[in-house]
């Protein structure tokens, strides 16, 4: 990570600390009072955009906690709408894919310890 983005990344972090809004201006005010020599504008601008609407500290706070959410079980009761059911036949769908994908590797007749 180059110098920059260190301190475009730093900047971030203190506006979000302070619970003041990241913006581009901000960033750059922040390092330019930290006496960080050439950091162009586009990387505030970048940071910025970014991070428009998102909570930083909830984003730090879920670094590992994983890929992606499950998908959740239908029930078989009657509260369950259209959307839910569309959402859970496209989750087997997915799953079909990434399978496919693994035996494909297999085919091929090598694996990782061969």
């Amino acid at each position: 990570m180059s110098a920059a983005e260190l301190a475009t990344s730093y900047a971030a972090l203190i506006l979000a600390d302070d619970g003041v809004e990241i913006t581009a201006d901000k960033l750059q005010t922040l390092i330019t009072a930290a006496k960080v020599p050439d950091v162009e504008p586009i990387w505030t601008t970048l940071f910025a955009k970014a991070l428009e609407g998102k909570d930083v500290k909830s984003l730090l706070l879920n670094v590992g906690s994983g890929g992606g959410a499950a998908a959740a079980p239908v029930s078989g009761g009657g509260a369950a709408g259209g959307a839910g059911a569309d959402a859970a036949e496209d989750a087997p769908k997915e799953e079909e894919k990434a399978e496919e994908k693994e035996e494909s590797d297999e085919d091929m007749g090598f694996g990782l310890f061969d």
